[in-house]
């Protein structure tokens, strides 16, 4: 059946698959200290600008989180996010589970708001009785959000002024990294990530590769012992070679941003065939994640040929849903749907 219910519902693109059969019998060291790992690490700095960096393989996204947070923040400190970011809604409490506060605050389309950001520091640090309270240490932030929006460049900075003024981290979830950079709405360069955050990750799940995320400290601010708090945290690979080489080639000719672009240009034909019908978009996303409103009647129709995602529910007879190219939809996979809807 024809499916655009995520961007990891393909395994991984050929040419990672044929990196991982060439050099499966190699004999290699492990926990990451082997050629093709390092390769990828400095492949990474490079396409960042950033040399003095520090590179890390993870193997997915909530773990990426959960490790980056609990190992940079103080046992008393929390991490602030929208309501709607993924470390708040789609992790099970994992964040908590490391015992670290998620300070939830109202968004704007899966964005923080500064005025927000800047309301709810005001009032904490205007509280006398704040010693009794979680110290806000961090900001997360995705992009491109969970709504498929995208940060601009100067709202990164404002966040950079913000986060410098009260003593705080700048942490970007970049599961989607990928399809945000290559957005044809966006300013905002993978340097510029790299200059403005702290920590972020570039995600390789969702695009392209069979699993893992890069986490990159940028700023020479790795936490003390990182790999031994990793190690502790159940997250370092023995294996630690499968995550180095695919990065590995997903970044040395630039495959990353070649096939997160294909997204977007699936993506744009997408939204092209939509408009063209009629149909209705619950907002504007400039990525790979584009959000329908179905009635119920169009929900059972379309679902019974074309599979999708649930995303929430207007009202009785309308719901939003998702749906999401990646680095594999085909333009076939886009004239099929024509058929269908």
């Amino acid at each position: 059946m024809l499916s655009f219910e995520s961007d990891y519902i393909i395994g991984a693109h050929e040419r990672v698959l044929e990196a991982l059969i060439r050099t499966n019998n190699e004999v290699l060291s492990g926990y990451g200290n082997d050629i093709h790992t390092k390769n990828a690490e400095n492949l990474i700095k490079k396409a960042c600008g950033t040399p003095e960096s520090e590179v890390f393989f993870l193997t997915g996204g909530t773990q990426a989180n959960a490790v980056v947070i609990s190992t940079m923040l103080r046992n008393f400190e929390g991490v602030i996010s929208a309501k709607t970011g993924h470390i708040a809604l789609h992790e099970v409490g994992a964040i908590e589970y490391t015992g670290h506060k998620v300070i939830e605050l109202d968004g704007i389309e899966g964005k923080l708001p500064t005025k927000n950001l800047v309301s709810y520091l005001e009032t904490f640090y205007g509280d006398e009785n704040n010693a009794m309270m979680v110290r806000p240490a961090m900001v997360y932030i995705s992009h491109p959000t969970e709504y498929g929006t995208l940060y601009s460049k100067d709202e990164l900075c404002e966040l950079r002024k913000i986060c410098d003024k009260y003593g705080m981290k700048l942490f970007l979830d970049g599961a989607r990294l990928g399809y945000g950079l290559m957005s044809r709405e966006t300013d905002v360069t993978l340097h510029d990530i790299a200059t403005l955050c702290d920590v972020f990750y570039i995600g390789g799940t969702k695009v392209g590769a069979l699993c893992g995320e890069a986490v990159v400290f940028a700023k020479g601010e790795t936490p003390a012992f990182f790999r031994s708090q990793t190690k502790q945290h159940g997250a370092m690979l023995a294996k630690g070679r499968l995550l180095g080489v695919q990065f590995e080639a997903l970044f040395e000719d630039g495959l990353y941003f070649e096939i997160s672009k294909n997204a977007i240009d699936r993506a744009e034909e997408l939204k092209e065939l939509f408009n063209s019908r009629g149909y209705e978009f619950f907002l504007n996303s400039p990525t790979n994640q584009q959000f329908i409103i179905l009635t119920n009647e169009q929900m059972e129709s379309i679902g019974s040929k074309c599979r999708f995602g649930f995303w929430e529910r207007l009202d009785e007879n309308r719901c939003v849903v998702r749906f999401a190219t990646s680095f594999a939809t085909t333009k076939e996979d886009i004239e099929t749907l024509s058929r269908i809807i």
